[in-house]
């Protein structure tokens, strides 16, 4: 049963930094990463900097570097959601078609995503076919969900009304089945595995119970499940 109030009654609910910066400590050296809009493209702030990371973006950039500072804005650079990047060392630019084809191709190690659902089997549905004023949205997801080594998902635990956006069947329409393998939200760090999931990270002061009430799905915790902390970060 998913409780009325969308916040925690006694624990500290991650911000949208804090949950982008627990996905970036999971990425590891060397890996070449396609990271989402809104939340998922936080994460490239956070990785630790001893690690070599590859970003793409799927308009056609592989090294994707910070975002650009005031003053030194070129406005043909751009990544997929129009923000104004840099280049690291080494990056290579190419049109949308090379770049879906090393999507499709399996070349991408990790996908870190947003969504509105997550199924316990590993379904994503992060597109809306009745976004108001615009229309049916899906961009690249569908790719990027199906050809990545590992998918990611960063999103909030419920909905602004309690609804929980873990459950066991996806009633928004799917983007991609069965691939999804590991959910950050602002309460937990959970793995998707053999049709549950599993807590292996939870915020300070969140009883196993409430988490549970939070999730519409089967949910098990790790042996080893641990307290998710995460450092003080501003927008």
């Amino acid at each position: 049963m998913t409780p009325q109030n969308a916040k925690p009654k006694n624990a500290k609910a991650l911000s949208r930094e804090q949950m982008a910066w627990r996905a970036a400590q999971d990425l590891p050296d060397g890996a070449y990463v396609n990271l989402g809009l809104g939340m998922p493209v936080l994460a490239a702030n956070y990785a630790p900097g001893e690690r070599e990371i590859f970003y793409h973006s799927e308009n056609g950039i592989l090294g994707v570097g910070p975002a650009a500072k005031p003053g030194q804005e070129d406005p043909e650079l751009v990544d997929a959601g129009s923000r104004l990047v840099t280049l690291r060392s080494g990056a290579a630019i190419f049109d949308s078609a090379a770049s879906f084809a090393m999507i499709r191709g399996g070349h991408l190690d990790i996908t870190i995503l947003g969504a509105y659902q997550v199924a316990a089997n590993g379904d994503v549905a992060n597109w809306d076919a009745l976004m108001p004023n615009k229309g049916p949205l899906i961009g690249g997801a569908m790719d990027l969900a199906k050809g990545a080594k590992a998918v990611h998902i960063i999103m909030r635990h419920n909905t602004k009304d309690g609804s929980a956006r873990l459950v066991a069947e996806c009633t928004y329409p799917l983007t991609t089945p069965g691939k999804v393998n590991r959910v950050y939200t602002d309460l937990a760090v959970l793995d998707v595995k053999a049709g549950q999931f599993i807590a292996r990270e939870i915020i300070p002061g969140l009883s196993r119970d409430e988490l549970t009430a939070r999730t519409d799905a089967p949910l098990a915790f790790a042996d080893d499940c641990s307290e998710l902390v995460a450092p003080e970060l501003r927008a």
